[in-house]
C-alpha cells in the first residue's frame, strides 16, 4: 500500500476538510480516503505549506498531519471539479456542487449564486464527467404548487426534459418539467414495496409517475394498487409506466384530488396507505384514516421536520396526535428513519405506523 502524507480529522469534520484541501490543491486523488472508527484519514499530495497549514488551523477545530499507508483507488473517475480547476477562479472551487440528481440521462444540479456566471461551464463539465448524461439542467426554483413541479433551466447537452429512468429493474418514463420524481428515494421505493404482502389493497395518495405503485405491483401479482395524483401529466406518465412494466391488472390510476377520490371511491378499502407528500402530508392524515379498513392497516407517512433536536420523535408525535384526532389510534410504530437532510435543520422523515 502506498505511503502518503495524511490529514486526520474527526468524521464530523470530513466534508469541511475535503473541501478545504481541494481548495488548497492538496488532495491526492490516486489514493482512497480511509475511515478508522470515528476519524477520516485523507491522503495529501504533500505536506501543507505554512500558509496552507494556517488555513487548516483556522477552519478545522482539530486535525493531525502524519504519514499513513493508503489503498489505491481501483478506478479513477473524473469529477466535474477536476475539469473546472483550471477554468474557475481558485476561490470559487469550494462552491462547485457535488450533489447531482441523475434521472435517466438527465442530470439536475443546484448551482449557488457565487457560481451563477459560470453555470454553463459547470454544465459542460458535468456532461463530460458523466458519460451516461446527455442533458444538464439547473434547478431554477423550489418544488411548488399542487402539481409538485419546479422550474428548470437548460445548461448543456440536448435541450429536453423527458427521459427513461430505470430503478431496481423498473422502467419509468419521466418528464422532470411536468411531474415530480426523486431518484434519491429509490431505496424507499424498494423498501416499501418489499413490505407489501400478497392480496393487499394499497392506496398511494400522491402517486406521481408510479415509483411506489409499480414495484409493489411487480412484486405481487395479487395486490391491488390505487394510484392517485392530482397532476394529469403525472398520471399520463404513470399510465405509460403501468403498461411498459406490464402491471395493468394490479394498478388503477386515478386523476384527482386524493381527498375527494378516497371519500367517493376508496373509503375503508386500504390495507396500506402511502403518503409521499412531505410538504403537506400532515394535512391529509384524515384522508389516510378514511382510506384504511375498519380493522386497521399501515401508513407510510413522509414529512418534513424543521428545527427539531429529535426529528424522528417529532414526526411520530405529529402523526400520533393527528391520527387520534380522526378517531383512530397508532398501535405500533413499525419503522422510522431520517431519509435525508434537505436543508440546514430540515429533514425528510418517514414513519411507518400500524393504525386501528
Amino acid at each position: 500500500m502506498p505511503e502518503s502524507v495524511c490529514l486526520t480529522v474527526p468524521k464530523k469534520l470530513g466534508e469541511t476538510a475535503i473541501r478545504l484541501i481541494t481548495k488548497l490543491d492538496l488532495s491526492n486523488r490516486d489514493l482512497q480516503i480511509q475511515q478508522i472508527e470515528n476519524t477520516l484519514k485523507i491522503p495529501l499530495i504533500s505536506e501543507p505549506s505554512l500558509v496552507a497549514f494556517e488555513k487548516l488551523n483556522n477552519k478545522l477545530e482539530t486535525f493531525d498531519i502524519s504519514v499513513y499507508d493508503f489503498n489505491e483507488r481501483k478506478k479513477q473517475h473524473i469529477l466535474p471539479l477536476d475539469l473546472l480547476k483550471d477554468k474557475l477562479p481558485p476561490e470559487f472551487l469550494e462552491f462547485v456542487p457535488h450533489a447531482i440528481d441523475f434521472i435517466g440521462d438527465i442530470a439536475i444540479v443546484e448551482i449557488p449564486d457565487e457560481l451563477f456566471e459560470y453555470k454553463s461551464l459547470i454544465g459542460e463539465a458535468i456532461l463530460t464527467a458523466h458519460n451516461q448524461t446527455n442533458t444538464v439542467l439547473k434547478k431554477a426554483g423550489a418544488v411548488k404548487g399542487v402539481y409538485r413541479i419546479r422550474d428548470l433551466e437548460f445548461l448543456a447537452g440536448t435541450n429536453k426534459t423527458s427521459t427513461v429512468h430505470v430503478e431496481y429493474g423498473n422502467t419509468f418514463y419521466v418528464d422532470v418539467a411536468k411531474a415530480y420524481f426523486s431518484p434519491r428515494l429509490s431505496n424507499e421505493h424498494n423498501r416499501v414495496a418489499s413490505q407489501v404482502t400478497p392480496k393487499e389493497t394499497v392506496v398511494d395518495l400522491f402517486a406521481g409517475v408510479g415509483p411506489f405503485a409499480i414495484p409493489i405491483a411487480k412484486n405481487h401479482k395479487t395486490v391491488q394498487v390505487y394510484a392517485i395524483d392530482i397532476n394529469p401529466d403525472a398520471v399520463s406518465l404513470l399510465e405509460k409506466n403501468v403498461k411498459v412494466n406490464r402491471v395493468q391488472k394490479q394498478v388503477v390510476s386515478i386523476v384527482g384530488d386524493a381527498r375527494k377520490v378516497v371519500k367517493n371511491q376508496l373509503s375503508k378499502k386500504a390495507d396500506r396507505v402511502i403518503m409521499n407528500l412531505p410538504e403537506t402530508a400532515l394535512e391529509f392524515i384524515d384522508v389516510a384514516c378514511e382510506a384504511i379498513k375498519l380493522e386497521g392497516g399501515i401508513v407510510h407517512y413522509y414529512c418534513f421536520v424543521y428545527d427539531s433536536a429529535e426529528p424522528l420523535e417529532t414526526a411520530k408525535t405529529e402523526l400520533e396526535q393527528a391520527v387520534k384526532q380522526n378517531n383512530r389510534q397508532v398501535i405500533k410504530f413499525l419503522f422510522t428513519k431520517t431519509v435525508r437532510e434537505v436543508a440546514p435543520y430540515t429533514w425528510q422523515v418517514v414513519v411507518d405506523a400500524q393504525i386501528q
